[in-house]
Formats: C-alpha cells, sequence, structure tokens
C-alpha cells in the first residue's frame, strides 16, 4: 500500500491531497487532514483512497472574494486534481456538506465517474430541511443526549469569541450530541491541525447549500449512487430522503443502526463491508 501527500496549485489556493492505498480510485473530498482517520485502513486493500482538500480546507496564497468559493470553482478543483493524477475515471466520495460537491461533480464529468458515494447527508441545507432535522432532535427520547447539547451550545459563543476563524470546527464540536451515536463522544483529536478558511464555509454553507437543488440534472444521470445514513445523525436524519428516493435513477441507500454522522468510523465493518460489496457489485 502506498501513501503520499502532494499540493495542487489553484487560483491562489493550495490544496493538498493525500494518497492512500491501491485499488479503485477514489477522491474523497473535503478535508486531507479530517477524513483519513475517519475511515478504516481496511479499504486500503481494494481502493485507492485520495483525501483532497477544498479550499475551505485549502490554504490561500493571495486575495479572495466569494467568487472564488462558486460551487463550479470547487467542482473544477477536483476535475483539476482528478487530471492531474492521470486517472480516467474515479469513483467520488462526499461526506456531509461535501456530498453536494461529490453529486454536482459527477452531473458536470460523468464520463469521468464510475460511482457517486454520499455519506451523512441531507437533501439540501435550506430552512425547512434545517427545522426538520431539529423536529427529529426534539422528538428524540434520550433526555441526557439533549441535555448535554444544551449545555454546550452555552459554551460556542464564547469559544467562537475566542478565535472566530475556528467557528466551524467549534460548531462542529459543541454539536457533538447531535452527530454521534455515542452522544458524549470526544471529537477534538479529529479537528486537531485541520485549518479552515472560515468566509468559505460561511458563503458555500450558508448560501450556496441553502439553495440547492440536486434534482437538477438527475434525470441524467446513469451513475450508480450510494446513500449511506446513520439512524443517530440529528444533523441530517435518514427520513428526510424519502420524497427525492424515485428522482434517482439507480439509487441504493443504506442506514447504520448505531451510527450518527460519520458511519465509517462509527461501524467501520459494516460500513466497508456495504461499500465494497455495492462498488463491485455495481
Amino acid at each position: 500500500m502506498t501513501q503520499e501527500i502532494n499540493t495542487i496549485e489553484r487560483d491562489g489556493f493550495r490544496l493538498s491531497y493525500r494518497l492512500e492505498g491501491a485499488g479503485l480510485p477514489a477522491i474523497i473530498i473535503g478535508s486531507s487532514v479530517y477524513y483519513p482517520p475517519t475511515f478504516s485502513r481496511d479499504l486500503y486493500k481494494e481502493i485507492q483512497m485520495i483525501y483532497l482538500d477544498h479550499r475551505g480546507f485549502g490554504r490561500a496564497t493571495k486575495h479572495f472574494d466569494k467568487s472564488s468559493f462558486e460551487l463550479d470553482v470547487l467542482i473544477d478543483d477536483i476535475e483539476a486534481t482528478r487530471k492531474n493524477l492521470g486517472l480516467e475515471k474515479i469513483v467520488i466520495i462526499g461526506h456531509s456538506g461535501h456530498a453536494f460537491m461529490a453529486l454536482e461533480y459527477a452531473k458536470k464529468y460523468p464520463n469521468h465517474v464510475s460511482h457517486v458515494v454520499l455519506i451523512a447527508t441531507s437533501p439540501n441545507a435550506s430552512t425547512d430541511t434545517f427545522a426538520a432535522a431539529d423536529r427529529y432532535f426534539t422528538e428524540s427520547v434520550c433526555p441526557e443526549r439533549k441535555a448535554l447539547y444544551e449545555k454546550n451550545m452555552q459554551f460556542l459563543q464564547s469559544d467562537i469569541e475566542k478565535n472566530p476563524d475556528k467557528r466551524f470546527i467549534f460548531y462542529s464540536l459543541r454539536s457533538g450530541p447531535r452527530i454521534w451515536y455515542d452522544y458524549q463522544y470526544d471529537a477534538a483529536p479529529l479537528w486537531q491541525d485541520v485549518t479552515v478558511i472560515p468566509e468559505m464555509f460561511d458563503y458555500v454553507w450558508g448560501h450556496l447549500f441553502k439553495n440547492i437543488d440536486i434534482t437538477k440534472g438527475l434525470e441524467n444521470l446513469n451513475i450508480p449512487v450510494l446513500l449511506m445514513l446513520g439512524r443517530y445523525d440529528y444533523w441530517n436524519p435518514p427520513h428526510l430522503w424519502e420524497p427525492l428516493r424515485s428522482r434517482f435513477k439507480n439509487l441504493t441507500i443504506r442506514i447504520f443502526e448505531k451510527s450518527g454522522h460519520t458511519p465509517q468510523l462509527e461501524e467501520p465493518e459494516f460500513f466497508n463491508k456495504e461499500l465494497l460489496q455495492w462498488l463491485f457489485s455495481n
């Protein structure tokens, strides 16, 4: 198995990508620091995992504005990396909000995608979707989970005031009871050494994903799609996908019963089994 860390320069952004393993090439869009510890190394026997920064996790080398973070720009960063690596076809994997990038990449460059894997995501980040997720959490019957979440939220503002540039990280950490099956799980080690460009997250998560319509172009998408969800994901509950199932031509859904927002880490054996079986049978 190989391990290699490289960078690609894109319009004033230095994006790192990390290669692990050998086999079917798969680009995991997000952070080349955060994501490797969340996936089991057992996958490296069958898949070459390419962990690629997007611009929110990259390093800016010149001035940027909102135009630097438009969805087409982010998608073309993925395409530039594919070309740089000399790969004809890839599996594209996106977790949480990065799933939107993965799906839109597959729509734009279908000839270079063999499979699409979407993990722990919602159909969009609209106000209605957030309200539905809030109801799912409110209607849960675990008072300890809710109490810890309320306690965590009391500290969020002071966290942000101390270091505003890490507001996305602080929000993710303080939201632990809503995103982990083990609601007391400490995710801080996963975020260690992760740097962010907060303006990117403010714009992309707060505007682009809020208004995204993933159904556009689905009628032309013939690539198999695997949607992997956690039963205890109170950010992106599984039932939100029911109205959209029929819009996909080739959709497989797997729900992990002891996972929240990160099934690849929370139930690695089941996750690996389902992923590999699907990849090599589609």
